[in-house]
This record gives structure tokens, C-alpha cells and sequence, in this order.
């Protein structure tokens, strides 16, 4: 990690998003909790943050924002292992790694509850990480949504070359528009 002397340390951050979950572990910023319009996403920040908990961002806001809301980073946060460029959705998993920390602890706890992915913003690598997607199948759903546009349902899926019923029906646990 680069340091620059007087300077807080930056942060890195993963965005596996949330798992379902309804609680609420620490401060909401912005809008009220009634408000669930697409102008306002909710994304959860822990790790190496002053404020973890649940914050309210405008939609289109980037992982830096959501770190910034939850009061910057911690002196040892990790930035390097995190984009801080990415672009959150509605229930992502903002985590910033501590210096020399792994990675999301709640990753690597061998919970069941699958990942859930939104395919109008996953990169190659989320999609690659689900189960049955490849590198050559993730690419094929990221070319597929540059030439025609965000997915509006799940079953549009079922247009990308390499897409059929059965691997459809594997993946939409683990897909949302």
C-alpha cells in the first residue's frame, strides 16, 4: 500500500452483496427508511470504516462515496484491494479490508446463502464467480448487455449463446435486474 505522510490511509474495498438480511447493524445516512425508489440505493459498508452500518446513497453512487459516507477510512484500511471507482447497486456489501486482512469475513464463513449478483452491474469477475459461469460465459453476458442494453428480466438470459433452461434455472438464485 502506498502511504503519503499525513494522509489517512485509503481503504480497499470488495462489493459482494448483502445477503437478504433485514438488520440493522449501525447508522443510515440520507433518505428515510420509507423511501425505496430507484434514486436511492442501500449498501451496507464494513470493515475498516470509522461508521459501519446500512447508508443511503444516490443511485449511481461509486464504492468511494459509500465509504465516505460511513465516516472515510480506518488508519489500517487496506485501499489497495479495493476499487473505489466500482459502482454500487441496491443491497450491495461495501468491505474494506484492514492491512493484511484476507478479504469479507462474512465471505468466508461457509454460509449457504448464495451471492447474489445483479446483471445490470456485475463485472466479469462476480459473474464468473457464480456457480456454472466461466470466464467465456461471463464475457458472453457482458457483450450481450453492451450491445442491447440493461436486462429487464432474468429469463432475457435465456438470449445469451451459452444460456439455456437448465443453467437458467441453476443461476436465478443467484441473479437480480
Amino acid at each position: 500500500m502506498r502511504s503519503v505522510p499525513g494522509a489517512a490511509a485509503r481503504p480497499s474495498i470488495t462489493l459482494p452483496p448483502a445477503p437478504g438480511s433485514s438488520a440493522h447493524t449501525g447508522p443510515t445516512s440520507g433518505a428515510s427508511p420509507a423511501v425505496t425508489t430507484s434514486d436511492v440505493v442501500v449498501v451496507d459498508v464494513a470493515g475498516a470504516v470509522a461508521r459501519p452500518g446500512l447508508y443511503r446513497l444516490p443511485s449511481g453512487a461509486r464504492v468511494d462515496d459509500a465509504v465516505m459516507a460511513a465516516g472515510g477510512p480506518a488508519a489500517n484500511a487496506d485501499l489497495e484491494a479495493v476499487n473505489l471507482a466500482a459502482p454500487v447497486a441496491d443491497g450491495d456489501r461495501v468491505f474494506v479490508p484492514r492491512q493484511g486482512e484476507p478479504g469479507d469475513p462474512a465471505g468466508d464463513t461457509g454460509t449457504t446463502t448464495p451471492q447474489i449478483v445483479n446483471l445490470n452491474s456485475a463485472t466479469t469477475t462476480q459473474l464468473d464467480a457464480l456457480p456454472g459461469v466461466g470466464p467465456s460465459l461471463a464475457s458472453a453476458i457482458l457483450e450481450y448487455r453492451r450491445q442491447h442494453g440493461r436486462f429487464a428480466t432474468i429469463d432475457e438470459l435465456l438470449q445469451v449463446p451459452g444460456v439455456g433452461p437448465a443453467k437458467l434455472a441453476a443461476l436465478r438464485p443467484h441473479l437480480r435486474v
